[in-house]
């Protein structure tokens, strides 16, 4: 029921009632460890069961190991869930289960480079309380979710009706945050290529060229354009060896391109890359080369282990061998300003926006989600990316390989959008940023200080009723 809350489903109503039934099992349970892994593990099975469609691109090599990434990608997810769940509930009940699992939760964000994906704050994406994320951003919204649903589990009127009330109140203060700003007659225009190349004919020798040359037929389509955005690793050449593509995409386009590379960066290290180009001869201007790599796909971590234990083969023929760049940074492009390129799986990560010296005027994201499939992966990563703008109060412009192409406005909410498994160019007047954000500035330290209050508040209440 909470794994429900998340894209492509978000039934949040159900996702809050499944939380709320969660802790009441944990507090009530004779062996609260195995239901608190139980939980997590059918949590996380269902809602990132998309991790299998990458092993299936090329099912005879790799389909076999779909269910065994499936299964340990969960078992190491739900692990968080078994300690903060344990341990909170037996200091400090329901209220100490649910501080316990969003502090687990918080920690999961961060750990090991971090993957917050899939958190109880996500639920609430897809509800009237988005915008109240550029307060406490998705453990704050968490907070609220977990802090509403221990004081339901407690069974009594009173504790139950507080709990609808905290629920209700990130509900209440999103659609009290002030609409996103709109346009102005003379904004920039941007222009989102959407090629739609299915990752198994992507790099195919047969195909590379067809994809490319409707990217471009997408690119010198009529209108007046500022500004053209193609997905991640859409250039079918390395960026060093383009001399005669990037001619291509300026005659196409008649205007700067950012667009998504590979290349070669110092000692040799392949790189995946955004790449802006201007002038009639499409110069590379700047390029901004992805910092946060892909575990297993594009990198392999901890590889001395990984040899000892014997898979080192079979990893090396799984996992790429990108360096990783040197951080966010911001690129300029003309007639707009300061953007922050993100690649992909970097949307997910909102601690790298605290990291920028300067606010950009809008978030660019460049992805290829033909990885993952038609259905939970794409939806959950779009889900993302509207969380990051009603965080920071930016604008999100998504330009997907296979979709969804989307123009996101400060709020997190969806202008306009090209749907999964269509070939299409999408251009938008590029929506201003709002005001800076609380969370834009404070970051999860809030949403710490008041996870560890709730876990004391927790440790007190089971301390009276013992004695």
């Amino acid at each position: 029921m909470a794994g429900l809350g998340q894209a492509p489903w978000s039934l949040w109503p159900v996702a809050l009632a499944g939380y709320a039934g969660l802790l009441a099992l944990m507090v009530r349970a004779r062996r609260p460890g195995w239901c608190a892994l139980a939980a997590g593990l059918g949590h996380f099975a269902l809602v990132l069961h998309w991790i299998t469609e990458p092993f299936l691109v090329d099912a005879a090599a790799t389909g076999f190991l779909a269910p065994i990434a499936l299964i340990g990608m969960a078992l190491g997810m739900a692990i968080f869930w078994w300690a903060g769940l344990t341990l909170g509930a037996r200091v400090g009940g329901a209220l100490g289960a649910a501080a316990g699992l969003g502090l687990a939760e918080l920690m999961r964000s961060y750990v090991l480079t971090g993957f917050p994906w899939a958190l109880p704050g996500h639920v609430l994406i897809e509800s009237p309380a988005l915008p109240a994320a550029a307060w406490g951003g998705a453990h704050g919204l968490g907070l609220a979710v977990l802090l509403g649903a221990a004081l339901v589990a407690m069974g009594r009127v009173p504790s139950a009706a507080a709990g609808v009330v905290v629920w209700m109140l990130p509900l209440g203060a999103g659609l009290a945050v002030p609409d996103a700003p709109t346009p102005d007659a003379d904004a920039p225009v941007v222009r989102l290529i959407q090629p739609n190349a299915p990752q198994h004919l992507k790099w195919d020798p047969e195909w590379i060229g067809i994809f490319f040359s409707r990217g471009l037929e997408l690119t010198a389509r009529a209108g007046d354009v500022d500004v053209v955005v193609w997905p991640e690793t859409a250039m079918p050449v390395l960026l060093d060896r383009s001399d005669d593509v990037r001619p291509m995409l300026a005659r196409a386009a008649v205007a700067p391109v950012l667009i998504g590379v590979q290349r070669y960066g110092p000692q040799g290290s392949p790189r995946n890359a955004a790449a802006l180009l201007t002038g009639p001869r499409g110069v590379v201007g700047a390029i901004y080369d992805k910092h946060r790599l892909v575990p297993f796909g594009e990198y392999l971590p901890f590889p001395a282990l990984v040899a000892r234990v014997g898979l080192a083969p079979l990893a090396a023929q799984l996992a790429g061998t990108f360096a990783a760049g040197p951080g966010p940074r911001t690129i300029d492009l003309p007639g707009i300003g300061p953007v922050l390129p993100l690649i992909c799986y970097e949307a997910i990560f909102p601690q790298d926006l605290w990291r920028l010296p300067d606010r950009p005027r809008a978030i660019l994201h460049l992805t290829n989600d033909a990885w993952f499939g038609t259905f939970a992966g794409p939806a959950q990563h779009l889900a993302l990316a509207r969380l990051r703008a009603a965080e920071s109060g930016l604008p999100v412009l998504r330009a997907a390989n296979t979709g969804v192409s989307a123009v996101i406005d400060a709020r997190g909410g969806l202008r306009d959008a090209l749907p999964l498994g269509v070939a299409g160019a999408l251009d938008s007047a590029l929506p201003p940023a709002a005001d800076a954000t609380a969370y834009g500035r404070l970051g999860d330290w809030p949403a710490l200080a008041a996870m560890v209050a709730l876990l004391a508040t927790g440790i007190i209440a089971c301390a009276r009723v013992r004695t």
